[in-house]
């Protein structure tokens, strides 16, 4: 199994997203665990679903 190139890390006020490679943050603080978003990122990284997540995730925050 390799190596997870985006992990959930929890910060005061939620979750953000750390991008192991950059050694450094992507992304919103979201107040749940993106999961989903996640299991995108480190799989097939399609820009449409990963855009369409990113929305229902800002929706969620209004």
């Amino acid at each position: 199994m390799s190596r997870r190139r985006y992990v959930a890390r929890g910060v005061p006020g939620g979750y953000r997203i750390r991008d192991t490679r950059g050694g450094r943050w992507w992304g919103d603080l979201y107040e749940l665990c993106p999961d989903d978003l996640l299991t995108e990122l480190n799989g097939a990284a399609d820009r449409a679903r990963v855009t369409a997540l990113l929305k229902r995730y800002r929706a969620l925050k209004r």
